[in-house]
């Protein structure tokens, strides 16, 4: 670091203080009792101000550059403008010390001896605050935000805008050690804002805003008059009783002197915006560059005797490189390593000014004042980036170079050359004829390195570091610039102060060549051939003899590393990625094929590398065309390559067939072919031009040749329309070349309907393939009628069944199955599957029966009971079991082997039909608001339903609803013991929170009734006339002669319709009877419709009872006919008394003697036996259903009848034929 005085003028008075125009173009100096403005360009004084009355102290410019202003002794101060017009005065109590302006608010701030002022152009008054010592200085922090100010009891006091103290910092000196300068380091970088301060007691300290000091105090050893910082704040400048402006880093290390003078230094500022004016030369390749200094700040001095000093501060490039790494100095006192391939970099800091530095391998020297700092990393890691400190050299060395090596550093001073020890031993020195002007280490075994030195002579000599004696190179007019050595020690590359490249080897001292505008070179670390060198703006690559290679490049070449050049550019150094494409290019030219590859191995595009390959390939350089492939990652010709050299191995050494395959793969198929021919592989050729569908070509190539091979083309022609998307370009050549399978397949995928129908009509029926392909078509295509045309041609009957099922074309695929009744399974099972999946189960049950599937008409029918019992839909649960039933007998009848189960299934499923026929009115009955059904009614189902489930209860069927309409309908009337009964077993089970209430009230209420049953609702046995209790424990059945109960089926379910009162719920007036063994169905029926005449005659009878030892006489009505000598009547009238039911057996007189109009006939399909029953009340009219053969009131039938038109029990439609 040195300073450049730019220009120097003399006032008559002593200089307190100056400042720069934020623009840097003009210096107010305040000298006297006026102001001085110069140009800070030429030191030409514009012009001096007067205002004030005498000596003005301070002077500051605000920011903005619109105003500036002055203090004087004289209490006043003054706002000047930019354009050196005073606008407003304003005075204090005592004379003005300092003025300063706040960075972002231009709020000036005035400090006198006693108190300080706020004012701003918004102000139409300055608020002042007073101090408890006399204000010495001040400075706003960046922000604006605080002020501080400096006393001379040796306090330093901060306050915020409006002037109150937040921060009071107290110096160790006290009142002996006024603060007389004080500044904020205007860096954007520092997180906190810091403050400087140095007082009179010779002490530099630093502060954050909070007051608490960061680090120790700095000694001066001179009174302190003026501090300021750089723009940036990464220096500052000191001046003072010393008289001397000194540079100090912003942590307070000194770093040199920048001007000394004559006097005191009163005052010194840096100009705003000064650093970074660079300029530089070339810099070498080493650690011992040529120094180039440039400007790095300039400032202003101000002096006791009135001097003025305007100094440009020039700063020089410290640093050093080996190989891939860069060492630099950093604010003077840091060292950076930057590894220029990884871009990692490492900062080692220091506490003083580095002035050298030298880098070799894993070897760092760094040169102080006053030692040599000697650094290893740690490891041998080639990215490591860490040093650590190996020795220390506590000496002063004064010295132009500085190289390190292994062992030893190398001091250049002039013409010496010093080998020390890194203990700082001497032990060799060399004394050169001529200046050196290059050192370079160039390598070597550890303690036994070479050097490489240019002198100004233009000697150039090679030094090892264990030999005394120099080896003289060799010798050349002019002055050495810059020195390189190829890998091979065999090149050497110099630059001379000519600006001349010149390249000599070194055994034969033969110069190669030159070149022009050179101004630095380096040799290619990893090719012997390659060198670069720059100058004039442009970046120079030779290779071997052949022509520069030129291109734009800012900087110096100082390194070549493969396909990095390493270039310093103003003062970084960065390594910049150059494609060596140009001299490969260059070596191909030459078919040089492997020192191509060599080239390209440097670094060059993937473009470059498939060029390479190319080239190599064509030359039939088979090895460097499979590296260069395998680099880009050419799958393709690596596997021509690699067929190539089995082809060779095999013992194929024909150079124009390899070729040939080279062109093909290229695509110089004319060239191909014409090798392939000449080589008596046509075959090949025409394979060639087939799969590039270049047909043309191949019909030219071919000729009149076999008509194989032209049949053979076509089709290859017409894979390659297809595969083009030109399919009906494709099917024609198909159908020409006799290829129908696929002439159809691709018609049938692209939906041309009218083309299939013309191949299919223009086949023969005997070529069953293709007109099967094209009905497949036609079915995919929606095209059934053409389908059906289709098959019929070619007689398949079955697919045409399967079409119709598919299609769902049912009236034809009927119509076919009755003309060929093989077919009937294919036809039915589908149509009954189709009929399920369409939710139409009843429709596909009857077409499983229909079909002879029995068990998957069953199948469903279950599944349909089922799902009607989970939703609660009991009625057609009921419909379902009946139907389930008869399937059951249907089955039974049509499998001998299966009839016993069938059976046992049969009358299961009827009981349960009838179950869920009566559930569904109780279920109505409990769920739905309201009932349309008279109280009787719903008492007789509920008993019917109770008996019914003696055994087991079937899912669905709450007993608790049961139980619960038992017992209402009961206490409603009068039977009110079943009423107690019931509501006695609901509380055993599990009620419904919203039946709870209901059955709890129920049970209570009901203990008020009395314990018996109207006698009205006791049932009576038309057998046996005896009474039978309302709970029966036998079920359905007389507990007298045990037999079972015929009900009317009209009242129990959902077909009892609104209007309709069905009051006759009570048993039928039926008794079942038998035929003896030995009468069959038809014999009895005709007996019975024999109607033999009999007398009858209407009495009334007195009958004596006893019942509890009391006799009672009765008048019996209830029989109103007696048939005299009727034997049905002779057989009713008997003693019952066994537990098992005796069963009414009639013979052929019985049968004989009845009246056709008194007899009932279940009529069951087989194998079932008819049932008969003689109506003891032939008045009063049954009917049977003739399908379900349930019995009904004749009234109450037929009024449903003509409601809905169906049976209510198996729905049985009235315009059924009765089957």
């Amino acid at each position: 670091m040195r300073a450049a005085l730019t220009w120097r003028d003399r006032a008559e008075q002593c200089i307190y203080d100056l400042a720069f125009k934020p623009d840097g173009t003009q210096l107010i100096i305040a000298a006297g009792n006026r102001l001085l403005v110069y140009d800070t360009s030429d030191g030409t004084l514009i012009q001096p101000l007067k205002g004030h009355k005498d000596t003005v102290y301070c002077v500051a410019y605000a920011k903005d550059g619109k105003r500036f202003a002055s203090g004087s002794a004289d209490k006043s101060v003054i706002i000047w403008t930019s354009k050196l017009e005073g606008i407003l005065k304003y005075t204090h109590n005592d004379s003005i010390q300092c003025v300063s302006y706040n960075p972002l608010t231009h709020q000036l701030a005035s400090c006198s001896s006693g108190d300080f002022g706020l004012w701003s152009p918004e102000q139409k008054s300055v608020s002042k605050h007073k101090t408890s010592s006399r204000i010495t200085c001040c400075s706003w922090t960046n922000d604006g935000q605080y002020l501080a100010l400096g006393m001379f009891n040796g306090i330093v006091s901060i306050r915020n805008k409006n002037g109150d103290e937040k921060v009071k910092i107290e110096r160790p000196g006290g009142s002996s050690s006024p603060v007389w300068s004080i500044c904020w380091n205007p860096s954007r970088d520092e997180r906190n804002d810091i403050l400087a301060v140095a007082d009179w007691g010779q002490k530099l300290s630093f502060y954050h805003l909070s007051g608490k000091q960061i680090g120790k105090d700095r000694v001066l050893n001179f009174d302190p008059c003026c501090i300021s910082y750089f723009t940036k704040g990464e220096y500052l400048l000191l001046g003072g009783s010393d008289r001397q402006v000194s540079l100090f880093t912003r942590d307070g290390v000194r770093l040199g002197t920048v001007g000394e003078q004559s006097s005191w230094v009163w005052a010194c500022k840096v100009k705003p915006d000064s650093n970074y004016v660079s300029s530089y030369i070339n810099t070498t390749h080493s650690a011992s560059p040529h120094l180039k200094s440039f400007p790095r700040g300039v400032q202003a001095v101000g002096c006791q005797d009135g001097t003025i000093s305007f100094y440009q501060l020039i700063f020089s490039t410290v640093h050093g490189l080996y190989k891939d790494r860069y060492a630099y100095r950093d604010n003077m006192t840091d060292v950076i390593v930057q590894h220029l391939i990884t871009e990692q970099k490492v900062r080692i800091k220091g506490r003083e000014l580095v002035k050298k530095i030298a880098i070799y391998k894993n070897r760092l020297a760094i040169q102080m004042p006053e030692k040599i700092l000697i650094y290893e990393l740690y490891s041998d890691d080639s990215a490591d980036m860490y040093y650590r400190v190996k020795e220390k050299i506590i000496k002063k060395f004064e010295c132009n170079l500085l190289v390190v090596c292994s062992d030893h550093i190398i001091l250049c001073q002039e013409k010496r050359l010093q080998c020390l020890s890194f203990s700082g031993v001497k032990e060799r020195e060399w004394l050169m004829e001529s200046l050196i002007r290059y050192i370079k280490v160039i390598g070597g075994p550890p303690g036994r390195e070479g050097l490489l030195v240019g002198l100004k002579n233009g000697q150039i000599l090679k030094i090892f570091v264990d030999n005394a004696l120099a080896i003289v190179l060799l010798k050349q007019a002019t002055a050495v610039r810059c020195l390189d050595m190829s890998a091979s020690r065999s090149k050497l590359a110099v630059v001379d102060e000519n600006d001349t490249c010149l390249v000599y080897d070194i055994h034969t001292k033969e110069l190669l060549f030159q070149e022009p505008n050179a101004n630095s070179v380096a040799w290619n670390t990893q090719c012997e051939d390659m060198l670069c060198f720059s100058g004039g703006g442009y970046l120079n690559i030779k290779a071997s003899n052949f022509p520069v290679h030129q291109q734009k490049l800012q900087g110096f070449v100082v390194g070549y590393n493969g396909s990095k050049i390493f270039c310093l550019h103003v003062f970084s150094m960065s390594a910049v990625e150059v494609p060596q494409s140009a001299p490969m290019y260059q070596y191909l030219e030459r078919k040089m094929f492997k020192e191509a590859y060599q080239i390209a191995c440097l670094g060059v595009t993937d473009a470059d590398w498939r060029e390479l390959a190319m080239e190599a390939l064509e030359g039939l350089e088979f090895e460097t065309a499979k590296k260069a492939f395998t680099r880009v990652r050419d799958l393709r010709y690596l596997e021509l390559i690699s067929s190539i050299e089995d082809r060779k191995k095999q013992g194929e050494n024909n150079h124009e067939l390899f070729l040939a395959d080279v062109y093909a793969y290229q695509g110089k198929f004319q060239e191909a072919a014409k090798l392939y021919k000449r080589s008596g592989r046509e075959s090949l050729a025409l394979e060639m031009y087939s799969e590039l569908r270049m047909f043309d070509h191949a019909k030219e190539f071919l000729g009149s040749g076999d008509p194989k091979d032209t049949k053979m083309l076509i089709k290859k022609q017409a894979d390659w329309a297809k595969d083009i998307n030109e399919p009906k370009a494709a099917v024609e050549m198909y159908l020409s070349a006799g290829e129908h399978m696929r002439a159809i397949e691709i018609s049938g995928d692209h939906g041309w309907v009218d083309m299939l129908i013309e191949i299919a009509r223009k086949l023969d029926k005997a070529e069953r393939e293709p007109l099967a392909k094209c009905a497949f078509y036609f079915k995919q295509l929606d095209n059934p009628g053409y389908a059906a045309e289709t098959y019929m041609k070619v007689g398949d009957l079955k697919a045409l069944v399967q079409l119709h099922v598919e299609t769902h074309r049912w009236e034809e695929a009927f119509a076919l199955s009755e003309k060929h009744p093989e077919f009937k399974d294919e036809v039915y099972v589908p149509y009954a599957q189709w009929l399920a999946e369409s939710d139409r189960f009843e429709e596909a049950q009857k077409a499983f029966h229909q079909a002879g599937r029995q068990r998957e008409a069953v199948r469903v029918l279950e599944q349909l009971t089922h799902n009607a019992v989970l939703e609660s839909r009991f009625s057609d649960a009921a419909y379902y079991y009946w139907m389930l039933s008869m399937q059951c007998l249907d089955i039974a009848r049509e499998n001998e082997g299966q009839q016993t189960e069938m059976l046992q299934k049969f009358h299961h499923f009827q009981h349960l039909a009838e179950v869920y026929h009566v559930y569904h009115f109780i279920q109505r009955y409990t769920e739905e608001p309201f009932s349309f059904h008279l109280p009787e009614t719903l008492f007789n189902i509920s008993r019917f339903l109770l008996h019914s489930l003696t055994k087991e209860t079937p899912l669905g069927i709450s007993k608790v609803n049961t139980l619960l309409a038992l017992a209402k309908q009961s206490k409603a009337l009068g039977a009110y013991k079943l009423a107690r009964h019931a509501y006695d077993k609901l509380q055993g089970l599990q009620i419904p929170d919203r039946f709870q209430k209901s059955v709890e009230l129920g049970s209570l209420t009901i203990r008020s009734k009395p314990f018996h049953d109207s006698e009205e609702l006791v049932p009576l046995c038309y057998r046996c006339s005896t009474n039978n209790p309302l709970l029966n424990n036998l079920g359905n059945v007389c507990i007298n002669c045990r037999q079972p109960f015929v009900f009317s089926a009209s009242s129990y379910g959902a077909w009892v319709c609104k209007q309709i009162n069905v009051n006759r719920v009570e048993v039928l007036h039926l008794v079942e009877f038998y035929l003896e063994d030995g009468i069959t169905d038809e014999e009895a029926v005709a007996l019975i419709d024999l109607e033999a005449p009999r007398v009858s005659k209407r009495e009334n009878k007195w009958q004596e009872m006893m019942t509890d030892n009391v006799q009672s006489l009765k008048l019996d009505d209830s029989t109103d006919i007696i048939e005299d000598d009727d034997p049905f009547t002779a057989k009713l009238s008997f003693e019952q008394g066994g537990s098992a039911f005796v069963p009414l057996v009639l013979g052929r007189a019985a049968l004989r003697a009845m009246s056709r109009r008194d007899v009932l006939i279940k009529r069951w399909p087989r194998p079932l036996r008819w049932q008969y029953y003689r109506s003891l009340l032939p008045d009063a009219s049954v009917t049977v259903c003739p399908s379900c053969f349930q019995m009904f009131h004749t009234e109450d039938y037929e009024l449903l009848i003509l409601q809905h038109n169906c049976c209510p029990f198996c729905r049985r439609r009235i315009d059924e034929s009765n089957q």
